[in-house]
């Protein structure tokens, strides 16, 4: 066999072992504060941020803020799931001149009936632990629903009400 075809064949076996590595992913189990089930999150490490695919149900119809929060917790009312996740200190809101909170995302709509399928890509975290805007932090951190929309620049929190559903991110 000729030395170049070996080289061939080892660097087609590299990219082949790379290309197979798995996606990093987590879910998370998102309850009312009544304990019953409101849906799940489903987060994959892709290489521009993390794909979140939330199947939801039990809602409220209208439009509603979904964030990342900065403590793995939620036991309800839900403020222990602490504020957005925000390890880059910015001002809140997507809109906002002064950066954005790593948690922001864009509000959802629930039709009537409460159920709803979303898919967002969010660039500002990463299920890679070790780095400082990793879901994995010590703490944790979860999904919550809120109440209302999201005004996008209403700091800290873009005035969008209680907290209706939780789910702590967990490693799959």
């Amino acid at each position: 066999m000729s030395k170049s075809l070996v080289a061939g064949l080892s660097l087609a076996l590299a990219a082949a072992a790379f290309a197979a590595k798995p996606a990093i992913t987590a879910k998370a189990a998102l309850k009312l504060a009544d304990g019953s089930a409101a849906g799940t999150v489903t987060l994959t490490q892709a290489k521009h941020g993390v794909l979140i695919v939330a199947e939801l149900s039990g809602l409220p119809a209208g439009e509603h803020a979904f964030h990342i929060h900065a403590v793995g917790k939620c036991e309800a009312p839900f403020k222990t799931a602490g504020g957005h996740f925000n390890p880059g200190g910015h001002k809140h809101g997507i809109l906002s001149d002064d950066g954005m909170h790593a948690g922001d995302m864009p509000n959802i709509v629930i039709p009537e009936g409460g159920a709803a399928k979303v898919e967002v890509l969010n660039t500002h975290v990463t299920l890679e632990p070790g780095h400082k805007n990793s879901v994995f932090h010590e703490g944790g951190t979860a999904f919550v629903v809120h109440a209302k929309a999201d005004d996008n620049t209403g700091d800290p929190a873009g005035n969008a009400g209680d907290r209706i559903a939780c789910g702590v991110i967990e490693k799959e």
